[in-house]
């Protein structure tokens, strides 16, 4: 198996780990909001926003800290939420998420967050440039809470594209299991973390998606919003059901490997055990025959009858018949098998 297959199927865009992300505000007029967008942004930036929107300072506090635990905190004219999703750019044997904190009110939306959040950029980028008039027009035609269900929505659906993936490398990690010729652990190792760790992030998620569809009805005024909400939870729900049998189907591959190895690993235990146990007496006649003693058939003695080879054939013949009488009694207990 190809060495960081994992790690390469898992990752649904593709960028170099060395590449910085830089401090990025983006501002972004629509009709009846602003959508200001913070990558990489330091703290003098949010606290410019805090004390325009008039933010709490405990929220700015949450902002900065890169590995806060999902929350939602409701006020009067906005309320704040932390979510958490896989990065884009991964360092190998660290397994860390990627934060996106959301202010939301009806006439802005403020998004922070480290730039590693590929389908985010991607939205950001269309609604700065004219590459799809139409889906500007529809992220930024209506309300601040249509805007967050599209941030929310293609997050969920790159979270659906990679349990998709995880679904291959289980069809690759199959192949591995039954293949004598591969070792298959430490894959199996990786990829039960990758589940784990997307299991970590999603299911909160949903408890948190359904608060936020709540909380956004005070802001816009699309009664059809709770429904585009309950859709993004039903995507939520495929992508858990999907986690969780790729973790069943994990256990059964890692017992299966485990039991493989522990037969191979038996069947040579028994091939040497039966190589030594027949050598035995070939060992003990060899070591009488070493010593410095007179014994039949040695030095000084004329019995030739098979000629100058006589002693010879007869240690040969010594040595193999117990040999062969040992062969065939651990063939009748059934200890070697045809």
């Amino acid at each position: 198996m190809k060495k960081g297959f994992i790690a390469n199927r898992l990752r649904s865009h593709k960028k170099s780990e060395e590449d910085t992300i830089e401090n990025k505000i983006e501002t972004i007029q629509g009709e009846k909001f602003v959508w200001i967008d913070l990558q990489n942004p330091d703290r003098s930036n949010i606290e410019k926003l805090a004390e325009k929107y008039h933010f709490n300072a405990l929220n700015i506090e949450d902002c900065m800290t890169k590995f806060e635990l999902p929350k939602l905190d409701s006020y009067d004219d906005h309320f704040f939420v932390i979510l958490q999703f896989p990065p884009l750019v991964q360092k190998t044997g660290i397994s860390k998420n990627s934060q996106l904190s959301i202010f939301v009110g009806k006439d802005f939306l403020v998004t922070v967050h480290q730039g590693d959040l590929g389908p985010l950029v991607e939205l950001v980028n269309i609604c700065k440039t004219d590459s799809d008039q139409h889906r500007k027009e529809r992220l930024l035609g209506k309300s601040s809470g249509l805007l967050l269900h599209e941030i929310i929505d293609v997050l969920v659906d790159d979270l659906l594209h990679t349990s998709r993936k995880i679904i291959a490398n289980l069809d690759e990690i199959e192949d591995g299991v039954f293949d004598e010729t591969k070792s298959v652990a430490r894959s199996i190792a990786l990829l039960r973390r990758e589940i784990n760790r997307l299991r970590r992030i999603v299911n909160p998620l949903k408890k948190f998606v359904a608060e936020i569809a709540r909380n956004v009805k005070k802001f816009s005024e699309d009664e059809e919003l709770v429904l585009y909400y309950d859709d993004v939870i039903d995507h939520i729900d495929k992508v858990i059901e999907t986690l969780e049998e790729s973790r069943e189907t994990m256990e059964i591959y890692k017992d299966t490997d485990f039991v493989l190895s522990t037969e191979k690993t038996n069947k040579v235990l028994a091939v040497l055990t039966i190589i030594f146990t027949l050598a035995i007496p070939s060992t003990v006649i060899g070591t009488f025959y070493g010593m410095n003693v007179n014994l039949p058939g040695g030095i000084g003695n004329n019995s030739l009858i098979l000629g100058p080879y006589t002693v010879f054939i007869i240690i040969i013949i010594a040595s193999a018949i117990p040999a062969i009488m040992m062969f065939a009694y651990f063939k009748k207990l059934g200890w070697i098998s045809d």
